[in-house]
């Protein structure tokens, strides 16, 4: 789960002053939970995960620079070498958290991958107590602890339903390393989230993880072909709908509503996408695979509760 604290006042496209934000989160949350869903159709229509990844972030990417080129083109003319750097580096973490996550689709059930992924927050709070000296309260160990177990029911159950072939294991570990990604990443565009404006910010950390991915699928010399043409719709639902209407509907809601709210992203895409990977996919969840995927989200929301300060 990505969300900016972008204070900079600039109104953009994601920035609708009609739209409630209460409805914002109702929407993102909808969006976003469609991810796993559209990612499981492209990879089987044939695309490898790495170039799903690539295709998602250079998509979405592209669809933000035309509005970001004639809304921020004072931003971008200021934007100093040292905040290149930043979103390079943010790129990376970002790039790295887009292709473990999606990879571990391959191997085990979308509510263990979506649920373990969204374990961020609990490496975010030790590496933000660990490198900037932020104090661990009671209750941000206390919701550390119950994440953790929950995380560690779901290893212990057989990946939630998964199909014979798949490897629950190495799918959970794929997306606790998403997860992990997601702390450096979030720490080191710290300094480009209060810069620049929402729309600035989004063209340049996911053009930087665009490029980073890009190269990646050329060094290891994946194909982007598909075996369908219907896979790269699936791909370009997961840019459009997840990617820049549910992430830009949490980034442009949370900043305007109480702190209470935050969390409601971070639970509401593993309940989200659990859902829909019963209906669409036909996933049957195990009864420790619950009870780990609801120990780590109550988990995260006692974290993310105390980080935005409820």
């Amino acid at each position: 789960m990505i969300i900016a604290n972008v204070t900079t006042p600039t109104t953009t496209l994601l920035e609708r002053p009609s739209l409630s934000p209460a409805l914002g989160i109702i929407i993102g949350v909808m969006a976003v939970s469609t991810a796993s869903i559209f990612i499981r159709f492209a990879q089987q229509a044939g695309v490898n995960s790495l170039a799903i990844a690539a295709l998602r972030l250079t998509i979405a990417a592209l669809a933000l620079l035309p509005f970001a080129l004639i809304r921020c083109s004072d931003e971008f003319h200021a934007l100093s070498g040292r905040d290149a750097l930043t979103a390079a580096i943010s790129g990376i973490f970002l790039g790295g958290h887009f292709a473990t996550w999606i990879l571990s689709l391959e191997f085990t059930s979308v509510v263990s991958s979506v649920v373990l992924v969204s374990l961020s927050p609990l490496f975010i709070a030790a590496a933000s107590a660990l490198f900037l000296k932020e104090p661990l309260t009671t209750r941000i160990i206390a919701g550390m602890v119950i994440a953790i177990a929950g995380g560690v029911l779901i290893g212990l159950s057989d990946g939630g339903g998964a199909a014979p072939g798949q490897n629950p294991m190495l799918g959970n570990a794929l997306a606790l390393v998403g997860a992990l990604c997601m702390a450096p990443y979030l720490i080191i565009a710290r300094a480009l989230r209060n810069k620049f404006s929402l729309l600035a910010y989004l063209t340049l950390v996911y053009s930087a993880a665009a490029v980073v991915l890009m190269i990646g699928v050329l060094l290891s010399g994946t194909s982007l072909a598909a075996d369908s043409p219907l896979a790269y719709l699936w791909i370009a639902l997961t840019a459009l709908v997840p990617q820049l209407i549910g992430h830009g509907s949490f980034n442009w809601s949370v900043r305007r509503l109480p702190a209470v709210y935050g969390a409601i992203p971070v639970m509401g895409e593993p309940v989200g996408s659990a859902i829909l990977a019963m209906l669409v996919l036909g996933e049957t969840l195990q009864l420790l695979t619950l009870m780990g995927a609801a120990l780590a989200l109550a988990g995260i929301a006692l974290m993310s509760l105390k980080r935005n300060g409820a």
